[in-house]
């Protein structure tokens, strides 16, 4: 079992010796990242089995596609690409499409928090409980607020022991920290309370992933961010040469960080390799749509491309402008399901 005491450490001399940015420098430290979809592998260890973890990404909605460059004072501009379903969370969207009973609490009280979290570890459950990322001791530090789920596997005395991604530990006094860091979701707490009811609403699931690609996903002016819309966005932005918002002014000076930055996004953070599209080829597959499948692991495919591709901006937007090409052809077979 990992240390992640450690780890941290161990990831920081990683960056130092080969210049890779931290995600990059954890994945391989760890090589774990590229195995499994986060949320999906903590619902599949929280039921025991029984899915897929193809199937429980494709129940939680599956793929999306969120395209931001966030700016932070005396940070340089920070891309980022979420390649699965987003903002709405995956799990609780899984458990209702698969028709598992379960839990949900929020309270704004630490101490009513731990009680309820005891609680559920008494009664011989595993809560999955939304926490500041980046107030986990074996994450990076950034500047900004990001929530992730996580399993709670135990409290030891004033250790708590959880499972994000790997099995660690830390104490009671940090873990109700990063339990309360982000405030729309302050010390929300999913309990899982008996076995699926009925079969799982796949087709539910499918038209909401088309809806979420084709947009709007928020209602307001971001939506252009979302998407098939963000994508084009992206290859957009890469093709400019000459506009403020254009890669080649924002990150042509020094285009190696952002490049492996693009990477991680689209092979490992917030998604799995390929920008999600195998793993969700596979729910596809599993569900009986060969045809939708066939079109999204070429998808994945080319956005693997695009996130190993070291050439110039515009040469880059050409490959983005193929994914958008596949992406567009793959709503349509979903269309058709």
């Amino acid at each position: 079992m990992t240390d992640h005491k450690h780890l941290k450490h161990r990831v920081r001399e990683r960056m130092a010796k080969t210049g890779e940015s931290y995600t990059t420098a954890h994945r391989h430290v760890t090589a774990r990242a590229e195995r499994h979809h986060h949320e999906s592998a903590l619902l599949l260890r929280v039921l025991g089995g029984g899915y897929s973890e193809a199937m429980l990404l494709g129940l939680g909605g599956g793929i999306g596609f969120m395209y931001f460059v966030f700016e932070y004072a005396g940070h340089a501009p920070m891309l980022t690409i979420v390649a699965q379903a987003h903002p709405e969370p995956m799990i609780p969207r899984a458990l209702d499409r698969a028709g598992i009973p379960y839990e949900s609490r929020q309270t704004g009280s630490p101490k009513v928090a731990e009680r309820h979290l005891r609680a559920a570890l008494d009664a011989g459950r595993q809560p999955i409980c939304r926490v500041g990322r980046f107030q986990l001791p074996w994450r990076p530090d950034l500047p900004f607020p990001d929530p992730v789920d996580v399993v709670v596997t135990g409290i030891s005395g004033d250790t708590v022991h959880v499972y994000d991604d790997e099995p660690g530990e830390l104490p009671l006094a940090d873990f109700m920290a990063a339990w309360s860091a982000i405030k729309k979701s302050k010390h929300h707490l999913i309990e899982v309370t008996g076995p699926a009811i009925g079969a799982p609403d796949v087709t539910g699931a499918i038209r909401d992933t088309v809806a979420k690609l084709t947009g709007p996903v928020l209602g307001n002016s971001f939506d252009v961010n979302f998407g098939l819309s963000g994508m084009r966005k992206l290859a957009a932005q890469l093709a400019d040469t000459t506009g403020k918002q254009g890669w080649t002014r924002r990150f042509g000076d020094d285009p190696g960080p952002v490049l492996d930055r693009l990477r991680d996004c689209l092979e490992v953070e917030y998604t799995t390799p390929g920008a999600t599209r195998p793993l969700y080829a596979d729910f596809l597959t599993e569900t009986g749509h060969a045809e939708a499948a066939a079109v999204y692991r070429e998808a994945g495919r080319q956005w693997s491309r695009v996130a190993s591709a070291r050439t110039s901006f515009p040469e880059l937007a050409e490959l983005v402008t193929e994914a958008v090409r596949l992406e567009e052809a793959g709503v349509e077979a979903l269309r058709r399901v």
